[in-house]
């Protein structure tokens, strides 16, 4: 094996496939990122057997890429990424001397470093399934930032430690949640067809941050019953699905509401920040008293003190006396668009459901919290 090719387009590959490498794995292929050099393009390929990223970079002016021979060779990531940043050159030239020792070189600077052999990388099939929708890149990071952070970060129900893509009929739902709160997006699609599949919250979060930096680029979804697949041009991430049925939540979500209230979505966000000094068992929980003539949002611990403050909203309804984690409603609200927020009440001891005004196509609930003001 031995090329060359553009420094700073190799090296921002190379990043983009680390993002699935756990360098604390007890599977030293595994914290290595596998280099297949062809006639006129290099494959990149990294994993943690759960994720894995492809990308390719394919020889054109740009990336000044030049095969004088082909090959393959498994280098461990940290090293990898460490000597490609560290050298100062517009090119760098990257050639097997001996076995699996590779030499990397630029300008003056020389590395030698020992690879792994490249047959003892695991065996992935980054074959495409059947089913897909073609989605904006900007509409999947939507759905991401919007629902992901509602998932569970716990394992005792693996299932909730991801995000339910449900199609059917044209609507794709999207739904994440722990069990205490829940977050939903909607979006109509052309597309004929249905699948039901929950995707890890881990393997969105590698989406996200590798193939949707352009808004307006297209990404192509594949899925079966084991795998979600993210194409865009020369990137594949791939992630295992979730097992187990995840859970009915449309009866969750009330239809109608007793009491509402509309109020700034900066303001709610600021007031709600402004109580969450003070914790009880480690958590904030802020009570929301509501009439027609004020709305009163306070906080109370008989150890540090309490926080009190009048909201500058509109509530419709009878009194409503309410209590809530601070944290989640914050989230809430930031992961909504639009400056004016909408919040549906059934009851003091019902989930409440947070919109942005004039768009319900993605919605947060929250369920209230029981305290003994």
């Amino acid at each position: 094996m031995n090329f060359s090719i553009n420094k700073t387009i190799f090296y921002n590959a190379l990043q983009i496939v680390s993002h699935a490498i756990s360098s604390t794995s007890p599977q030293p292929s595994l914290r290595g990122i596998l280099i297949n050099v062809q006639n006129d393009s290099i494959v990149m390929t990294g994993s943690d057997a759960d994720i894995s990223i492809r990308k390719t970079i394919t020889k054109d002016d740009k990336n000044q890429l030049n095969v004088i021979e082909e090959g393959s060779i498994l280098i461990e990531s940290r090293y990898l990424l460490e000597i490609v940043r560290k050298i100062d050159s517009e090119t760098i030239d990257i050639e097997i001397i001996d076995g699996a020792l590779t030499k990397f070189s630029g300008s003056s600077a020389v590395f030698k470093i020992n690879g792994m052999n490249p047959n003892d990388y695991p065996n992935i099939n980054f074959l495409q399934p059947e089913t897909y929708i073609n989605i904006s890149a900007a509409s999947l990071q939507e759905i991401i930032s919007q629902t992901a952070f509602a998932a569970s970060v716990k394992e005792t129900r693996p299932v909730l430690t991801g995000v339910n893509f449900r199609f059917s009929n044209g609507i794709l739902v999207c739904t994440g949640t722990d069990s205490f709160r829940l977050a939903r997006k909607t979006i109509p699609f052309e597309n004929e067809g249905s699948f039901n599949v929950t995707i890890p919250a881990k393997g969105l979060s590698e989406v996200k941050n590798s193939i949707l930096q352009d808004p307006a680029s297209s990404i192509s979804m594949y899925m079966d019953n084991r795998k979600a697949q993210f194409v865009n041009e020369d990137t594949i991430i791939q992630t295992k699905l979730l097992d187990g049925a995840f859970p009915e939540t449309d009866r969750l979500i009330p239809k109608e509401f007793n009491y509402t209230m509309h109020i700034s979505r900066s303001d709610l966000i600021s007031a709600v920040d402004r109580t969450v000094f003070i914790k009880t068992e480690n958590m904030a929980i802020v009570r929301l008293q509501c009439s027609k003539d004020e709305i009163i949002l306070s906080n109370k611990n008989q150890e540090i003190g309490e926080s009190r403050e009048t909201l500058a909203a509109s509530f419709e309804g009878e009194d409503l006396d309410i209590s809530f984690s601070a944290a989640y409603v914050i989230e809430a609200a930031r992961s909504l668009p639009g400056p004016e927020l909408k919040i549906g009440f059934t009851g003091e001891m019902k989930p409440f459901v947070i919109f942005s005004e004039g768009d319900e196509t993605v919605l947060q609930l929250v369920l209230p919290v029981k305290t003994y003001n």
